[in-house]
């Protein structure tokens, strides 16, 4: 199958390298140029521009930081939406539900192309194992269509809706997660506090109901901090803002995740932004050292 890509980043590098492993043929695009130059030399076709990459790929796939990101690169000069040829978009980005979709009605009126949200779960490691999860939103026969090819680097593909419920679902993901990580964090600190080996709690709780995927990941993660983030702390706090407006235009209480944005944030306000989602920790480190 033929695929258009853009988007290049932690997420969007495996992701096609799984594409060409599976033997695709990947055509790449991306804002700064050196993971462009990377994938060219193991066999994706670079383009300089959206526009040109859509001109000769009718499905094309995005995996984008925020709504900005996704609306400049699809609709922008030389953006997706200028394309004749394109089809299908399958947008692995997490943004808002609305801007999703805006977006699905304004690239229909403008080359009748269909749009799928199509968020994914699973971190770095799930892109490069093929391991995501794949929350899908639009046409259902479309995200049939496409699954077999998505497979390369998901091992699930669940179609929970028209345009948008993707995205919702990819909401609640992060809301379960952004708060179990929190309350991981205050686990940590106050085992660390109380003197006891905050290591071996992965142990201690295993097969408990504490027990889980994020303790297990994410205990030894905050114990050592890790060399390379899988995942930022901004990006977890742009995810629990997006849940905040979300629940506030339909009125959902979602007291525990406002209470969990709130460490998100201060962890960015001092500077820890671009790190490891795990170092929120840092927050209820006593000496303010940890590495």
């Amino acid at each position: 199958m033929k695929i258009g890509f853009c988007g290049l980043g932690r997420m969007g590098v495996p992701m096609v390298r799984r594409l060409l492993q599976a033997g695709h043929q990947v055509h790449v695009w991306n804002r700064s140029p050196a993971p462009v130059r990377q994938l060219a030399a193991e066999g994706a076709q670079a383009h300089a521009t959206p526009r040109e990459l859509a001109d000769a790929c009718a499905w094309v796939a995005l995996c984008l930081f925020d709504a900005a990101a996704v609306e400049s690169v699809v609709f922008g000069a030389d953006g997706l939406a200028g394309s004749g040829s394109l089809r299908v978009l399958v947008d692995h980005s997490s943004i808002p539900p609305t801007d999703t979709r805006i977006f699905a009605d304004r690239l229909a009126q403008a080359n009748g192309a269909i749009w799928l949200d199509a968020p994914v779960s699973g971190g770095t490691g799930g892109a490069a194992a093929g391991t995501l999860a794949i929350m899908a939103g639009g046409p259902a026969d479309v995200c049939d269509q496409v699954a077999p090819v998505l497979r390369a680097y998901a091992q699930r593909v669940t179609h929970l809706g028209p345009v948008g419920a993707g995205q919702v679902a990819k909401l609640c993901n992060q809301t379960i997660v952004a708060t179990t990580i929190a309350a991981i964090a205050e686990a940590v600190a106050l085992a660390q506090d109380a003197g006891v080996d905050a290591v071996r709690l992965t142990e201690a709780l295993a097969g408990g109901w504490a027990d889980s995927t994020l303790l297990r990941i994410f205990v030894p993660r905050m114990t050592q901090a890790p060399a390379e983030a899988q995942a930022s702390l901004d990006t977890m706090l742009k995810d629990l803002d997006t849940v905040a407006a979300l629940a506030r235009s339909q009125g959902t209480a979602v007291p525990v995740a406002t209470a969990a944005g709130q460490n998100y944030r201060l962890a960015s306000r001092h500077g820890l932004g671009a790190a490891d989602v795990s170092q929120l920790i840092r927050l209820f480190d006593r000496a303010g050292d940890r590495a």
